[in-house]
Formats: C-alpha cells, structure tokens, sequence
C-alpha cells in the first residue's frame, strides 16, 4: 500500500486560550449601558473571573484547530466492535433541531408537549414492534442505565411473587457492564462458558440454573460477533425454574427486522438508541437506552409512562408496582428524536437491509483478513468479526501495535482486547454504511501492516508516526493520573 490515506501536513499546533490572548482585545461589541453603575458592581470590579481576551478570528481558529484534532464517523471509517459507529444521516440532525423540539422546557405542562409526548409514545410503539416485545419504556439514558433497569425489573417481578432469588448467569460473552449491572440489584453472578462454538450451550445453562437464580443475561448476538443458535432451549430451562431471560440488545444492529426477540424467549431486553438507531455517540454523551418487556413485567416499568387518551397525550404515575422513576427530566430527548427519525425513514424494508448490509461487509472483512490476521472463530459471523495476534506472535507484534499503526493509514483502529475470551482479540465492526471502496482500503491497509510486521517490527512499535499525538504511556496515565489539567 503506496498511498497512505493518512497525511502528516498541516497538523496545527494550539497554545492554551490564556496564552493566546491579548488584553484589550475583543470578540464582541456590548451595547452601551443604559443604567447607573450599583455598588454591587463596583464591589465585584477587579474580583471576576479570570477570562482570556480574545478577537472573533482567536476563538473562531481556536476551536476549528481543536475540531481537526478529532476523529468522528463524518471523518472516516470507525470500526470499533460492540460500539456500532454507524454514520448519522443529517436529515435526523434537521429535525432534531426544529424549534418546538430543541426550544422544548422540560417543566412545560403535558398541554403544551403534545408533539414531544407524541413522539416519544410513538418511539415506544417503534421498538415494541421491532423487538417483537409488549411494551417499552423509553426512560433510561444510556446501555448501562437500561441494563439497571433490566435487572430492577427482574427483581421486582421475583419479589411480587414473593421470591427473593440471589443469582444472575451471565455468559463469558456478554458484555462487561451485565455482571456490574446484576450486581448492583444485589445480585450475585455466576459465570457460564461459551463452547467451541464461541456460544452458550444449553446442557451448561441447564447445569447451574436453580431456583434461586433469577434468570440469565444474554448479549445475542454476543461479543464474538456470533448469533447465539441455542437461546430457544436455554429461554425454555430457565422459564422452566421460574427465571427470565435478559437480552442485551447493544448488538441488534445486526438482527434489525429479522429477529424479534420476544418471539424467541426473552423476556426483557434494552436497545442502545445511539448504536442501533444511527444517533451520535462517545464523549460520554448523550446516550439512549430504552427496555423493551413482555406482559408479565409490564406493571413494574419505570415512571412517569406515557398515556394517549383519545387524541391527547399526557404522563401517569398512576402504576402501584412500578420501579419509580430513573431520571427527572429527559434530557437526552434530541436522541430520540434522530432515532424516531431514522426508523420513519428508512421503514421496515430499510431497516432490515441495513442489517443485511452490516453482517454482509462483516464477514467480508473476516473472509478477507483470515490468512492475515488468527481468527479463532472461522464461521459465519453477524455485525462484527473478531481477530487475533496469534499469527504475528513469532515477531513479538502484538494487537496494540497492529492498532497504532492503523492510524497512520488514516483509520481508526477497532475494538483491542474485548471480548476477553479471545488472548489479543481486535473486534472488527465496520456496520452497513461502509462502501465496498473503503472497506476495501481498510482490508489493504491491515494486510500492508501485517507485511510490515515480518520485515520491520520497530516501525510498528513506533506506531503511530504521523499523527499530532504519538504513542502514550498508558500504563504510567493509569497508575499516575494528571487530574489537575
């Protein structure tokens, strides 16, 4: 590979605002002062934050520069696995920004947010049909928190019974957050191993699932990218104990109007609105983690839910069994409406074959990268493939160093290290809105490192070369923070 889609020129440099600026200088004209001046004023004069000077052209340069540094789905491909960095289409952003949307006061009465409370009951009746679930609640406000409300719903519906179970099983291929999840519902849990298949077995279900196990937390398809073949017979043991069965939907990118998980014995799942449903996501924020339920745990949904009477909308509290209430205000409401927009204009049609085009560019990229790279899985794979080091071990290079180098080709690196089930994994996700052309840059430019690997292994432990920042300590940033900027 010749011609790296990376570039070394014109990389800025930015010195700090308060090193910038220049007193007397100003970005903004105020308007002449129409009142006299109070002694609180002249109190204040001289004790005032500390605030740069600057000009329009300081600040407008300085955040453009800061901008470049970045790396985001608008800049190129964002393979990260288990994330699904799909890009965002602008039309979601356009009506995410419609005034009566964006200019929206959380503490309006229900009178004046028909059109919200619209939307959002209409999100609901989206997701219930796309699972195949009962009912959804669209409250939670990120994965994690909807897994939170995954297990607080299990656990209600056991204590309504008059059952107080202890145990969640939870597979070595669900996500990191499901034990830390069940856990902080006081539940305990207890690990299963997937077989050679890279999946969950239902003679190992069967073996550890009692009466004193609440249910089964299932990440379908899992971390390896692989569709879990057996959740039919394992639903059935452990509904047969009296269990339920958790989905972890973070990967449903893959299954999107061809699996409706309720339809084959989930009980309750949550969706990542900002994965799945093509709205922007990372930095922390805002997310979007709606749970999807079946009847039986209907009564228990978090409050306020929303009710449509005749052709009005309102907020009822008015549910004796439910959780309560996960958050005070929606806040990440602007993700909702992207994800409304999104499945309104791509419909049934669209949505499955955006999960038809996300397993196929997967597996390409598996069938392509499998002489190069271990693949300790060789099957057909969903949304997401996963790789190893194995092969360059002979060279002492290792997944980090494959990551590194990748950025000075001008992509992303993926997913490093997870599922930990695989030594030296690299989850590869390049989701459907990848053209073949890229796709196939991307495959070019890991077969040219993995060439380099076995002629000069220096280059890639120097990796990465060209851009701004190079490598870092990672392991002296986390035994050695600086917080203090």
């Amino acid at each position: 590979m010749k011609e790296f889609q990376g570039t070394s020129g014109l990389i800025f440099n930015e010195p700090l605002l308060w090193e910038k600026g220049k007193k007397g200088r100003r970005g903004f004209s105020m308007p002449r002062r129409d009142v006299v001046p109070s002694p609180v004023d002249e109190g204040l004069a001289g004790d005032g934050p500390d605030f740069p000077d600057l000009s329009e052209v300081d600040v407008v340069r300085h955040y453009t520069r800061l901008s470049q540094w970045n790396f985001g789905v608008d800049s190129g491909m964002y393979p990260l696995g288990s994330c699904t960095m799909k890009y965002t289409p602008k039309v979601n952003e356009r009506e995410a920004a419609l005034p009566g949307f964006a200019g929206a006061h959380p503490l309006l009465p229900p009178e004046l947010s028909q059109g919200a409370l619209e939307l959002m009951y209409r999100l609901e009746r989206y997701l219930a049909e796309i699972t195949g679930m009962d009912a959804v609640t669209i409250q939670p406000a990120a994965g994690a928190h909807g897994e939170l409300t995954g297990m607080l719903l299990i656990h209600a519906y056991h204590k309504s019974r008059g059952s107080h179970r202890s145990k969640i099983i939870v597979p070595d291929t669900a996500h990191g957050t499901n034990p830390a999840s069940a856990s902080l519902c006081g539940f305990n849990s207890v690990p299963v191993q997937s077989n050679e298949k890279g999946i969950i077995s239902a003679e190992a279900v069967a073996a550890i699932m009692d009466e004193d196990t609440a249910g089964i937390m299932i990440t379908n398809p899992n971390t390896l990218g692989l569709f879990e073949e057996n959740i039919r017979e394992i639903a059935e043991i452990v509904h047969s104990k009296g269990g339920l069965v958790y989905g972890d939907g973070a990967n449903m990118n893959a299954v999107m109007g061809i699996v409706q998980m309720g339809k084959i014995g989930f009980d309750v799942m949550h969706l990542n609105l900002h994965k799945t449903f093509s709205t922007p996501h990372g930095g922390g924020g805002p997310g979007s983690g709606p749970v999807c339920v079946k009847n039986i745990l209907e009564p228990f949904l978090p409050v306020p839910r929303i009710i449509k009477e005749g052709d009005e909308y309102r907020l009822s509290g008015e549910f004796p069994e439910s959780i309560g209430k996960l958050q005070a205000f929606y806040g990440n409401f602007g993700v909702m409406i992207k994800a409304c927009s999104y499945i309104i204009s791509m419909g049934y049609e669209g949505l499955k074959r955006a999960s038809q085009l996300a397993v196929l560019n997967a597996n390409y990229i598996k069938e392509n990268l499998k002489d190069s790279l271990y693949l300790p899985y060789n099957r057909p794979c969903m949304h997401e493939c996963v790789f190893s080091d194995k092969f360059q071990e002979g060279e002492k290079i290792t997944t980090l160093d494959i990551a590194k180098r990748l950025m000075d080709y001008g992509f992303h690196p993926p997913t490093i290290y997870f599922p930990l089930v695989v030594h030296g994994a690299m989850m590869i996700e390049p989701t459907e809105t990848e053209s073949k052309e890229d796709i196939d840059r991307f495959i070019k430019a890991l077969k040219s490192i993995v060439a380099e690997a076995g002629k000069d292994s220096d280059l890639l432990k120097r990796a990465p070369t060209l851009p701004k920042v190079r490598r870092l300590d990672e392991t002296a940033a986390a035994r050695k923070p600086r917080l203090a900027g």
